[in-house]
């Protein structure tokens, strides 16, 4: 988790997204501790409450949990959760206004296939 945060997007979505990544390179693996809150405030130099709420969201959605006393640990099936809620973000943000872009300039779907096989 060497990412340097941005002015994009709110910082506990970004420490957020930093722990979902770190769960899909399997830096974090399921079972493992998870920063803390505050090694995660000293770290990036923000305010513990805002590192919290990122953790937070993620011990909401169940991909962390907290072991009274320990800390933050992955759950258990954490990381296909991560990807299967990726997947249907990526279809519903890139792909349909893609899909609309390519109609629109009448590009068939063959056209499209072969596109993304001379990029891949």
């Amino acid at each position: 988790m060497n990412e340097i945060l941005t002015q994009e997007k709110s910082i506990y979505l970004q420490i957020e997204e930093m722990i979902e990544n770190d769960i899909l390179r399997d830096i974090l693996r399921e079972e493992e501790q998870a920063p803390s809150t505050n090694e995660l405030a000293r770290r990036y130099a923000i305010n513990p409450a805002t590192a919290a709420k990122g953790v937070n969201r993620l011990v909401d959605a169940g991909i962390l949990y907290k072991k009274r006393g320990l800390g933050m640990f992955v759950q258990t099936g954490a990381r296909e959760q991560i990807l299967a809620k990726r997947r249907a973000a990526f279809q519903q943000e890139y792909l349909k206004s893609f899909l609309h872009e390519a109609k629109d300039l009448g590009i068939s779907k063959e056209e499209l296939i072969e596109m993304i096989r001379k990029e891949g």
